[in-house]
């Protein structure tokens, strides 16, 4: 590789309250590091920005503004759900990639995404060895579903998690107050697929008297014992809330959210456990019931971000760079815990041979042994991921945002069809 090269950051899937936060760490270091870095260009809509040579020249941004992206939410860049075929399925592709990448000097590659982006990263990782380009490829870990492997926890989660504990334990609170007369169950759905992290974050409130009732994708649903467990909870308190996972199955894999569609990456598209689960709760046992889908707003709440998630998700960022510097190429950084409480951590780094295509599951002994809740062991390990308040600035009663202005890199390539 030349000496000094310019650097390609993009953010990739479902944006996070603090996915920027690591967009911050990857540009200010890059920028202390002008000896070995030359600018860093963002693709516009991630990896699409990329193939299509849409690329964002950061150097056009003020220090103040790209400082501003660690307060603020969503993607600053533009994101995308995009997945690359491998190289033998599709050469036009990464074929592309190369053109663009010659086109602008370009011999680091940031990917800040998930489990496919990670994928996306490895398989980039691969065009110095497959065909002859040099390439420096490091993924940035991203995350609310927390289902990377390896690493403790992902940058994203720890905010989600927050809001769902503060959701759940405020709506509760209000149930709680509303139960004699008219709720008596409130239904909240989250995100997680697969894995049920999200909906663990809700068994936090028990330790204020709330009852929980927690439905994971890693335990399937069984509706007489549900039912059972939510009636036992409103004879004894009067109330309870529900805390159900977007992923959360029937026996046969069916998800009880299932639309019979699918996304950009081929999953099923989901959406719908609340009112599912809640009507099944009123038709068997005649509560009355409020329900709502946390949504887009759980992973946009950048107001009640943990302070934990946003300081690991800068530092991740950081620490990308500093690793493609020494010359490492196909890797992630990653937190490695060191203990609970105190708790403490280190960054460390593993190999994304390792990390593509592996989801990470709520461990069985994280879940009590009803199925329905978490245990302490699970307490230990979510509570101090949600420590902290990271508030940004406020203007007339708003938090202040940065918008970047996204200077567009003059193309010097023939237009490239997706």
């Amino acid at each position: 590789m030349a000496k000094k090269m310019n650097a390609f950051y993009a953010q990739s899937g479902g944006v996070t309250a603090v996915i920027n936060a690591s967009a911050c760490g990857v540009i200010e270091t890059a920028r202390k590091h002008k000896d070995k870095i030359g600018k860093v260009y963002a693709g516009r809509n991630g990896i699409i920005g990329a193939l299509t040579e849409d690329l964002i020249d950061t150097t056009k941004e003020s220090a103040t503004a790209i400082a501003a992206l660690r307060s603020t939410p969503s993607g600053a860049f533009g994101s995308c759900r995009f997945k690359l075929k491998s190289l033998e399925a599709n050469k036009r592709e990464y074929a592309r990639l190369i053109e663009v990448f010659k086109a602008h000097n370009i011999g680091y590659f940031f990917y800040n995404g998930g489990g496919d982006s990670a994928d996306t990263c490895f398989k980039v990782s691969q065009l110095s060895e497959q065909m002859g380009y040099p390439i420096q490829a490091i993924h940035v870990p991203k995350t609310v579903d927390n289902d990377l492997p390896i690493t403790d926890c992902c940058p994203g989660f720890g905010s989600v998690a927050k809001y769902i504990a503060v959701s759940t334990l405020e709506a509760s609170f209000d149930v709680r107050s509303m139960a004699k007369t008219s709720t008596k169950v409130f239904v909240l759905e989250v995100m997680g697929r697969h894995a049920g992290w999200i909906a663990a974050a809700g068994g936090l409130v028990e330790d204020q008297g709330i009852p929980v009732v927690i439905l994971f994708p890693e335990i399937e649903f069984d509706q007489k014992k549900f039912l059972a467990r939510v009636d036992k909870l409103v004879k004894e308190h009067g109330y309870c809330t529900v805390v159900v996972s977007e992923g959360c199955h029937y026996p046969d894999g069916k998800f009880l959210a299932e639309q019979g569609t699918r996304d950009a990456f081929g999953h099923a598209q989901l959406g719908g456990a609340a009112p599912v689960v809640a009507n099944m709760i009123k038709d068997a046992l005649g509560h009355k019931f409020h329900w709502a889908v946390a949504d887009y707003l759980q992973r946009a709440a950048r107001h009640i971000a943990s302070k934990t998630d946003v300081k690991q998700a800068y530092e991740l960022g950081k620490k990308a760079v500093e690793l493609a510097i020494k010359g490492h190429n196909s890797v992630m950084p990653t937190v490695d815990r060191l203990s609970d409480s105190p708790y403490k951590y280190k960054i460390g780094m593993a190999d994304l041979k390792d990390v593509a295509n592996v989801e990470k599951f709520m461990p069985r002994d994280f879940i009590t042994r009803d199925g329905f809740g978490i245990t302490e062991k699970c307490k230990r390990y979510l509570t101090p991921l949600i420590q902290g308040e990271d508030y940004p600035k406020y203007k007339d009663g708003l938090p202040v945002y940065v918008t970047l202005k996204n200077v567009a890199v003059a193309k010097k390539l023939a237009t490239f069809k997706l």
